[in-house]
């Protein structure tokens, strides 16, 4: 089922959903299913799984001679997919990069989910290769997400890549996810800059908006209301991370580019260890889910980075 219609079908009650990192090469599923096992009694409809793009990796050939390889960390995405749909009986939206793929590679993975059965898909341009300052597309890759936006639009009405003609009518429409920033996309000039782009991924067919993680709930509302001023009439759904340990107070606002309020700042500062900084983010994280229930988000959709405890303890308060 899309997206869009298990938001319908809730009839204004909120869900709970949440995203999953693929284990290491050589690293077994389990570990992964040990985290998601927890979360099934608040019912997610749907589990994000995240792509990793390729980065460069140096083998020594010895003499002093090093050879360069490129290597994905965390393959598997689809593989995932379909082992969580299979055990657990839940829709799953696999993440699509720009960055690291090329139109064909592209094509190739939408019929392989058009295969599994999978009809959502996350939409997202991917960061900068490792150790590259700036985002470079892949030679025969989208550079934006908005192109790939366009691609999957036109597979799921039957345009290929190299087909003259249509070979379908809407028969694979997929629900198209992309990402939306509170405190705007790093790259971004302005916010009112990076709304417009917004803008136009929904325009070109993105059916629903997954937001950046964030702390401060009024960054979320403003952003919201500014969307809909714009014309973005699609869910957006809030990104939720519960704090865990003092080093995200700079792991945070480095990898992602946020703010964190100066009181949950403050209270992580004097914790004596980081159980107490555990147990200050799951409070934190239950107030802020409150709000946005009285706000009328759509999901409340948790980044769970391999970890599940303090998730559990959170949704446990609200479903």
């Amino acid at each position: 089922m899309k997206i869009t219609e298990h938001i319908k079908n809730a009839n204004g009650k909120t869900l709970f959903s949440l995203e999953v990192v693929p284990p290491q090469k050589g690293i077994g599923i389990e570990d992964l299913y040990t985290n998601i096992d927890p979360l099934m009694e608040f019912k997610p409809p749907f589990i994000d799984v995240t792509t990793s793009r390729e980065e460069y990796i140096y083998l020594d050939k010895g003499n002093g001679l090093m050879e360069r390889r490129i290597t994905r960390m965390r393959p598997g995405t689809l593989g995932i997919c379909a082992a969580i749909q299979h055990k657990y009986n839940v829709d799953t939206v696999p993440h699509l990069l720009c960055g690291g793929f090329t139109k064909e590679e592209t094509e190739y993975l939408l019929v392989d989910c058009m295969y599994l059965g999978i009809e959502n898909i996350m939409a997202l341009r991917g960061d900068a290769m490792k150790g590259h300052q700036y985002f470079e597309p892949t030679q025969g890759g989208h550079a934006s997400a908005m192109d790939l936006v366009h691609q999957i639009n036109d597979l799921g009405r039957g345009k290929y890549l190299h087909n003259e003609d249509t070979v379908g009518e809407d028969l694979n429409k997929f629900c198209i996810g992309v990402a939306g920033y509170p405190e705007k996309h790093m790259e971004a000039p302005s916010m009112n800059y990076d709304l417009k782009w917004l803008k136009q991924k929904v325009d070109a067919g993105a059916d629903y908006i997954v937001t950046q993680m964030f702390f401060d709930n009024k960054k979320y509302i403003e952003f919201v209301t500014k969307a809909r001023e714009m014309g973005i009439t699609v869910p957006i759904i809030p990104g939720i991370k519960p704090i865990a340990t003092k080093k995200h107070l700079k792991i945070l606002p480095q990898v992602f580019k946020i703010d964190l309020p100066e009181e949950l700042i403050t209270e992580v500062e004097n914790a004596k260890n980081n159980e107490a900084v555990k147990q200050i983010g799951i409070e934190w994280s239950i107030n802020q889910c409150r709000e946005l229930l009285d706000f009328g988000v759509p999901v409340l959709h948790f980044y769970s980075m391999g970890k599940s405890d303090n998730i559990k303890k959170v949704a446990g308060e609200l479903f």
